[in-house]
């Protein structure tokens, strides 16, 4: 049995899309969760007759991830018991896909696959959503108060991991064909993998690769990727500048609000000169850029073998920054300055760590 794993950041785009999904799959059940202002999860089987099924459970400790992921394998496992066709599984706003997937990889006794795991997203709200500073809760996405992602952290996370985006534009909401255009091509650059399906039944089934989506969620992991915005007319441009001498910590911190005022998402990797040996990932979305230490540096560096760098060094910095109007020779400058110079890596002096990443110390 084909399983549909559909992911969104607003009932609307949800509804939307899973209606449309079920049109094109005769014989389909929907299933949906949603997190009501009290704490009730309410769980609704649909297929052609009606309801198939409903129930709630209340959610104890503030996790509606856990609790979708613990429910969902036994709902699934009865409906594949029962004979039931493909089923589409409409998650609850801003519930990212990767806990649900999992849940489903691992908990799953009966023979059943996850073909595709869609996003539905309505492009003209993309920039401003990825833009957003006030949290999912702020913003009226999530009845639960402590979650403090942005919407734009939501979506990034659910373009890298699905393999299809489905433009969702509901009637109530007026389009804002300037917006959709300028989603779209944005929408190109932050997930160059993806399909990008106009209507559900452009959706192409079967392109769900579960380990390869999980690879690409990874705190640091990067996709070789550069665009021209000339050539493709899009507004947006993707640079990846990589750099092989180590950060100075206070340059690098005083480069970040530059660096993150051109653009609108970064990702990457640092090699820090306050923490050598440690890789550290760097994301940026909006106006929120954060640093994570994600332990050594792996095998493959030391080897000189990466993704997108046949010899490279035991480490370096690779930072993909897409954004409006980026300069790349600015962005190579801006990188360039904040490396150890000559003087600096001969001294060997033990550099003040501002940003708190070697642990060990």
């Amino acid at each position: 049995m084909d399983l549909i794993v559909v992911s969104s950041l607003d009932a609307l785009c949800r509804q939307e899309a899973c209606e449309g999904l079920a049109a094109s799959h005769p014989g389909s059940a929907v299933v949906f969760y949603d997190l009501l202002e009290n704490g009730r999860v309410i769980r609704r089987v649909y297929n052609s007759t009606g309801v198939m099924d409903r129930d709630e459970t209340l959610l104890e400790h503030g996790c509606l991830s856990c609790a979708v992921r613990l429910d969902l394998a036994p709902s699934l496992e009865r409906l594949i018991q029962a004979g039931q066709g493909p089923v589409i599984v409409g998650l609850p706003p801003a519930v990212p896909a990767a806990a649900a997937v999992s849940a489903l990889s691992h908990g799953l006794r009966s023979e059943a696959r996850v073909s595709s795991v869609i996003v539905a997203c309505a492009p003209d709200a993309m920039e401003d959503h990825i833009r957003d500073a006030h949290t999912l809760f702020e913003s009226g996405f999530t009845p639960v108060p402590d979650d403090e992602r942005t919407a734009g952290e939501f979506l990034l996370g659910e373009l890298v991991f699905a393999d299809t985006v489905l433009l969702a534009e509901p009637e109530i909401v007026p389009s804002d064909p300037a917006g959709r255009d300028r989603g779209l091509h944005l929408i190109r650059e932050l997930a160059p993998h993806a399909a990008i399906a106009s209507d559900a039944a452009a959706v192409h089934h079967g392109s769900h690769h579960y380990a390869e989506a999980v690879q690409r969620t990874v705190p640091g992991t990067f996709q070789p990727h550069r665009t021209a915005a000339a050539a493709t007319g899009s507004p947006f441009i993707t640079v990846s500048q990589q750099v092989e001498r180590p950060l100075h910590p206070g340059r690098f911190r005083q480069a970040l609000g530059t660096l993150a005022a051109s653009c609108c998402v970064l990702r990457g990797q640092l090699w820090m000169a306050s923490a050598p040996e440690c890789r550290i990932a760097i994301q940026g979305i909006g106006n929120r850029v954060w640093l994570e230490n994600v332990g050594k540096w792996p095998e493959s560096y030391l080897n000189g073998k990466h993704e997108g760098q046949a010899t490279s060094p035991a480490a370096a910095t690779v930072i993909i920054a897409t954004g409006e109007d980026l300069d790349p020779a600015g962005f190579e400058r801006l990188l360039r300055n904040c490396e150890l110079t000559d003087d600096e890596l001969a001294s060997g002096e033990d550099l003040h760590d501002p940003f708190g990443l070697d642990t060990a110390r």
